[in-house]
């Protein structure tokens, strides 16, 4: 797969250049140092997977993602950054990335990049972790635009708390087989794959 590097600090980009291309499946085609440039290459080198920083001089990481993602919404920006901030987090969500990982977590940046090559979204365990605290500071989601039934959405909002089945079903007066069926009609009529796409789905739909 080829990938292009988007980081304001050269070592920065020289050392996950070295990390990344020690993996005979990965070739890094570009490494740009600012958002003006990051745009320019990625027209011109039509990457698989644009690996971006968020805080850079000038153009953010979030507004060249902005920029890509509103000409082809299916553009593949992962962010690495060592910023977990909530309104990033907010950001990266909302505008469609494809994931958000720290730094710091250098082992999990080849699988991430594996992962959202093959189609998959990715987000740090820091990140996932600040989602239900994040959904609480906002107002309920919207699901009108989705043939979901209140009792679907009723589960939605629990599996978004991190409840598991057994929780849910307490709380809804379900057995836990009845929610383990309504989770993968709910997976399939949304076409997830999984309960951490369901509440990156969920905390998709507030409105900010």
């Amino acid at each position: 797969m080829n990938l292009l590097i988007v980081d304001d600090d050269s070592l920065v980009s020289a050392s996950l250049k070295t990390i990344l291309e020690a993996d005979t499946t990965i070739r890094v085609i570009g490494v740009a140092d600012n958002g003006a440039q990051a745009i320019d290459l990625y027209h011109n080198l039509h990457p698989d997977i644009l690996l971006i920083d968020i805080r850079m001089e000038g153009m953010t990481g979030i507004d060249v993602a902005k920029v890509l993602l509103s000409e082809d919404k299916a553009a593949k920006i992962l962010f690495l950054t060592t910023f977990s901030d909530d309104e990033y987090i907010v950001e990266a969500l909302r505008i469609g990335a494809k994931g958000y990982i720290l730094k710091q977590n250098f082992e999990s940046i080849v699988p991430a990049i594996k992962a959202v090559f093959s189609g998959q979204r990715v987000f740090g365990d820091a990140v996932i972790n600040k989602i239900p605290s994040l959904m609480k500071q906002n107002d309920q989601p919207n699901f009108s635009q989705f043939d979901l039934s209140k009792r679907e959405i009723a589960i939605i909002c629990h599996v978004a708390e991190g409840e598991s089945n057994r929780e849910i079903a307490q709380a809804l007066f379900l057995s836990e087989g009845t929610v383990r069926n309504y989770m993968s009609i709910i997976l399939e009529k949304l076409n997830l794959r999984d309960r951490t796409q369901l509440a990156i789905f969920y905390y998709k739909q507030n409105t900010f």
